[in-house]
């Protein structure tokens, strides 16, 4: 402490000066802030067609229910599976399908508090409370957030990453292809897959080019993006190019003839 005392001290003007320059640079920062809260959020020219066209409202987390209706041009009567389907209203990519358009479907979501709301509001649908995976009749840990049941995922550090720890429970498994094959299932014109990282083994156990959906809608995490392009161009589906930047989320696919 001593040998510091004769070291060279600010001034007063130094002091008032330095004050001077960190109050403009907070004013600065402050000002910078304000003109990028102000800023338009960014519309892809592709989204803000089909939100012209179909929007403004969507029951989809993204732009996923745009899609789907414009891919099918607001076909009628078709059949979807909804693997995933959590909320049988809140972010679903099926509720207008069923609700507006009178198709039916299978939803698949391992957690059963959900199955109420879909005998009551969506009796077209059936749901199945199951674990999509690469096997049947086994079980498998799912991760739930406690206070938000929406976010869900077979992958704990997934789940937990917004800073709160889940709930594990364990769920049944069961292939797609096996779930199909027991609701007698021969073709499917629409396939929602929105898993949270466990696509690639929802995948292997499913057998697309037997049930050819027209259209798959599946949720692509940098983590599993490569996988599944890998699997659909391995079974001659091709990306519908049109909604890449359209929902930034997912990929599309469609049987390539």
């Amino acid at each position: 402490m001593l040998k510091n005392w004769n070291a060279r001290r600010f001034t007063f003007v130094e002091l008032v000066l330095v004050c001077v320059i960190c109050a403009a640079a907070a004013a600065w920062v402050g000002r910078s802030r304000a003109r990028l809260a102000l800023r338009p959020i960014e519309v892809h020219p592709e989204s803000q067609v089909l939100k012209d066209k179909y929007g403004p409202h969507r029951n989809s987390y993204s732009e996923e229910e745009w899609c789907i209706r414009d891919f099918f041009s607001d076909k009628k009567d078709g059949f979807f599976v909804d693997v995933g389907a959590n909320d049988y209203k809140i972010t679903s990519n099926t509720y207008y399908l069923d609700t507006v358009l009178n198709w039916s479907g299978i939803a698949v979501e391992p957690q059963r508090q959900f199955q109420a709301d879909y005998v009551k509001y969506r009796p077209r649908t059936k749901f199945l409370s199951f674990f999509v995976s690469a096997a049947s009749n086994q079980l498998a840990k799912m991760y739930v957030m406690k206070k938000n049941s929406l976010i869900a995922s077979g992958n704990r550090a997934f789940t937990e990453q917004v800073g709160s720890k889940a709930t594990e429970i364990d769920v049944p498994t069961i292939t797609l292809t096996d779930l199909l094959d027991s609701e007698h299932v021969k073709k499917i014109d629409f396939l929602s897959i929105d898993i949270e990282l466990g696509e690639p083994k929802a995948l292997a156990g499913f057998d697309v080019e037997r049930f050819r959906p027209q259209l798959v809608c599946i949720e692509a995490h940098p983590q599993v993006r490569q996988q599944i392009l890998d699997y659909f161009a391995r079974h001659h589906y091709i990306v519908v190019g049109k909604y890449l930047r359209a929902d930034v989320n997912n990929l599309y696919f469609t049987p390539q003839s």
